[in-house]
């Protein structure tokens, strides 16, 4: 599929500020999954700096630092043109050892992966969300623990279980609180399927990016979640929709904590009391003219 995105964001200020330096995470992926044909950033006002940078986790995010001018409104608006590739999410096959659960990680894999099998530090707790735990060994008896089958039942579990809101703003909410009052944002169903992978030993990390919308209807920044699966790498499920991740996602930034995929992160300095965010977005899709590449 081929994707045209404009996102237009902006922040408007009670009174003039300062903007401090500003992260922003909104270009998407280039890799095997998906192509970044054109990309483009505006920003108002013109940043006195500009820098691309390569984070921690391998995303390709700007850094902006502006003129030390009183502003009311930052303006960051973004225009890209991609392409997915993915049509078979499950065309792979798994090393033998990972085919059912518990994994028994080779001591390099395990170490390169702690960052993405511990708890999501959302900045509530310390350790795993014990509704996490019981929701994971339900799902493993159940599952008789084959991998792919627990995967594919907690998605559904919690798509199945849990009602869907749009919260615009907001770190996500603690997993137990999401499971208890069955319905929550995109970001708090992730990291209710992260807890739960995590919980039973998969590693996984929380991704941001697009989905299609049908003609006529709202587009919204959207989450889900990548788990690493030795012998396919990292495989996209998407709780909020039951699915699993193929050619109608696109990918923005990929991170172990949520909090480091947020799009759009940075301060200002001043007295303003009140800050309003508005965002226009526009998701259009079209048949890509290419032939599919099964990954």
């Amino acid at each position: 599929m081929k994707f045209q995105i404009i996102h237009h964001t902006t922040y408007t200020y009670s009174v003039p500020v300062i903007l401090q330096a500003h992260t922003v995470r909104l270009r998407p992926r280039s890799d095997a999954w998906q192509s970044l044909h054109t990309f483009s950033l505006e920003v108002e006002p013109t940043p006195a700096g500009t820098s691309h940078i390569i984070d921690l986790d391998g995303n390709v995010v700007t850094r902006l630092w502006f003129h030390q001018h009183p502003v009311e409104q930052l303006v960051i608006k973004t225009t890209a043109s991609v392409e997915t590739h993915c049509t078979n999410p499950f065309n792979y096959i798994l090393e033998p050892w990972a085919v059912t659960l518990p994994l028994n990680y080779p001591l390099s894999l395990a170490t390169q992966l702690h960052p993405y099998l511990h708890h999501s530090s959302v900045g509530y707790q310390s350790l795993l969300d014990p509704i996490s735990i019981q929701l994971g060994q339900e799902l493993w008896h159940s599952s008789e623990g084959h991998v792919n089958a627990f995967l594919t039942e907690l998605n559904q579990r919690i798509y199945k279980t849990c009602g869907h809101v749009v919260r615009e703003t907001g770190a996500p909410l603690p997993p137990s609180i999401t499971w208890n009052q069955q319905l929550g944002s995109c970001r708090d169903l992730v990291v209710l399927f992260m807890e739960v992978c995590r919980s039973v030993g998969l590693a996984t990390r929380f991704v941001s990016g697009y989905h299609e919308v049908e003609p006529d209807c709202a587009a919204y920044l959207h989450a889900w979640a990548e788990v690493y699966l030795p012998g396919a790498g990292w495989r996209g499920y998407d709780p909020t929709q039951g699915l699993a991740v193929c050619d109608r996602h696109v990918a923005l930034v990929a991170s172990a904590h949520p909090q480091q995929a947020a799009p759009i992160h940075g301060t200002f300095s001043g007295t303003a009391t009140q800050t309003s965010m508005h965002y226009d977005l526009s998701v259009l899709t079209m048949p890509s003219p290419s032939a599919a590449l099964n990954d």
